[in-house]
């Protein structure tokens, strides 16, 4: 996976909040000090070598290992609660990579995830879920697209319309609003699918598709688009998008924790 990765100086700088010609410097001492190049520098950026590529597991352990080693040892601090609502279809992998920023930059944080519908400090979620007390943040921009299994005919077609949707096998996942749209253009249309499946994350819809069950609508994000199993077509009749991003409560100072969410996720925007 490291070998699909670009690695952008700048955005490595941002991430440890540091100045960019440090990360630079810090990276030529260590090829330096290597005797080998672990990195290609180009026009887009830098993307790893070969022995880039074998350096990274060991690097990621070793720092694991130096923060147990750290946390052993240190003092027991006093945790500070914070309940983060998300919604079920934001996708793993960003989330997953936003999380495990925000654990490691509040290590005093006793973090714990709840539905959106749920008191909570900060929520991660879409515009339609966004109350008029709350501040909002944009991160993510997505379309929405049909995952189809390439052993449907559909699979063929480049213009997928609405009628061709009739009597089709389909997936539905709930809560997503894009497919609440979708609903009541079919219902005005007499448009009728073959409900295979109910069920609620994206990466369960799309494990679904790929297995040839059927159709299903999901947000065009990036690492899902890589699937290779699976053929991707916007609707020609519609076009469905969501906003996803941070909110948080109004009225009162923001505390340190939100603050750190709040830089992480305009460091995120769009990723």
């Amino acid at each position: 996976m490291c070998t699909r990765l670009v690695w952008q100086y700048r955005a490595a700088a941002k991430q440890c909040y540091i100045a960019q010609p440090s990360i630079s410097a810090a990276i030529s001492a260590l090829e330096a000090q290597l005797n080998t190049q672990l990195f290609q520098r180009h026009g887009k950026g830098v993307s790893p070598t070969d022995a880039g590529n074998r350096l990274y597991p060991l690097a990621k352990h070793l720092l694991n290992e130096s923060k147990a080693i750290a946390s052993l040892f240190s003092k027991p601090e006093i945790q500070v609660p914070f309940k983060l609502g998300l919604i079920r279809s934001l996708g793993v992998q960003r989330m997953s990579m936003l999380l495990k920023d925000f654990t490691n930059a509040c290590p005093d944080m006793d973090l714990t995830l709840v539905e959106p519908t749920e008191d909570a400090d900060a929520r991660i979620i879409t515009t339609s879920d966004l109350t008029s007390h709350e501040s909002f943040l944009p991160m993510w921009h997505d379309t929405y697209l049909l995952a189809i299994p390439p052993s449907l005919s559909l699979s063929l077609q480049d213009t997928i319309r609405l009628t061709d949707l009739h009597q089709q096998p389909f997936i539905h996942r709930a809560p997503c609003e894009a497919l609440g749209s979708l609903q009541q253009l079919l219902n005005i249309e007499g448009i009728k699918m073959q409900i295979r499946a109910r069920i609620q994350t994206v990466e369960y819809a799309v494990g679904l598709v790929a297995a040839g069950l059927g159709i299903a609508l999901i947000p065009a994000i990036p690492v899902l688009l890589e699937q290779t199993d699976i053929v991707f077509r916007p609707l020609h009749d519609i076009e469905l998008k969501r906003t996803v991003g941070l909110a948080m409560p109004l009225g009162h100072a923001p505390t340190a924790q939100q603050k750190q969410l709040a830089d992480l996720c305009k460091l995120n925007l769009n990723a």
